[in-house]
């Protein structure tokens, strides 16, 4: 159910189990990690240079497949602690910027996925929240950071209680992702804003999303971010796509980075 090409610097990933939403097993997520482990491969050997995810159908992803599992005898645990975490870590660290084309539903781990990826567009109309206290369960795979960070205690707590769900565009106004797309046009602009990115100064575009990790995991303060930012542009200055970018300034041309 997941598939992986990859073409003109591009690694697209695809979720592609349309028939169940896109919903998940280990299987599928041991699948995915591998996806994203040989895209890795693509970018030290230089023909990737950024990623798209997206789910194949009406939704990108509607979670775990709970279809697959016997009430009594599920290691919910050792499902989320030892096989979704390290893939969510390994979909964050990956060595090039990583953009995704949500639509429909992005519940649960399909909701993980997007928060692990570097910069999310969403359909207009998608569908995003926490349903699941109607199962006896807990928001799951990185949604109560996301809620509480993005929305505040109290509303991230009523999407819970309630099991209401937002639609993609008040997400976006909520701050929850990059931005919102009408779904006829979701996988067309992701790719071209995935091309761009692909097209520009790669390293320096993963010391922005490494920075900006710390920011965010490390609580970084202003002086300790400028500090980050003194030394990536330290390390930058001496690089080719450096010097490349300051001649064609000079030229007044368009820059032409790469390997």
């Amino acid at each position: 159910m997941i598939r992986l090409t990859i073409a003109n610097g591009i690694a697209e990933v695809v979720l592609d189990a349309p028939y169940r939403l896109n919903a998940v097993d280990e299987q599928a997520l041991a699948d995915l990690s591998a996806a994203y482990e040989d895209a890795a491969a693509g970018v030290r050997e230089g023909t990737v240079r950024a990623l798209v995810l997206r789910g194949e159908g009406r939704a990108f992803c509607a979670g775990r497949n709970l279809a697959s599992i016997e009430p009594g005898e599920d290691d919910a645990y050792g499902f989320l602690d030892a096989t979704l975490t390290p893939l969510l870590r390994t979909m964050a660290d990956f060595p090039a910027p990583t953009f995704a084309a949500a639509q429909g539903a992005c519940l649960g781990v399909g909701l993980g996925l997007l928060i692990a990826t570097d910069v999310v567009y969403v359909a207009e109309d998608a569908k995003i929240g926490s349903p699941f206290a109607s199962l006896g369960l807990v928001l799951d795979s990185g949604g109560h950071w996301l809620f509480t960070e993005r929305l505040g205690p109290h509303r991230a707590l009523d999407l819970m209680y309630t099991g209401d769900l937002m639609s993609g565009a008040e997400a976006v106004d909520g701050g929850l992702f990059s931005r919102a797309v009408p779904a006829n046009g979701l996988l067309e602009f992701t790719r071209a804003k995935a091309a761009h990115a692909a097209g520009g100064p790669v390293p320096a575009l993963v010391a922005s999303k490494q920075l900006v990790g710390r920011i965010r995991d490390q609580r970084l303060g202003l002086w300790q971010a400028i500090s980050g930012e003194n030394e990536a542009q330290g390390a930058l200055s001496a690089s080719d796509d450096y010097r490349e970018g300051l001649e064609a300034f000079r030229e007044k041309r368009a820059p032409r980075f790469g390997p």
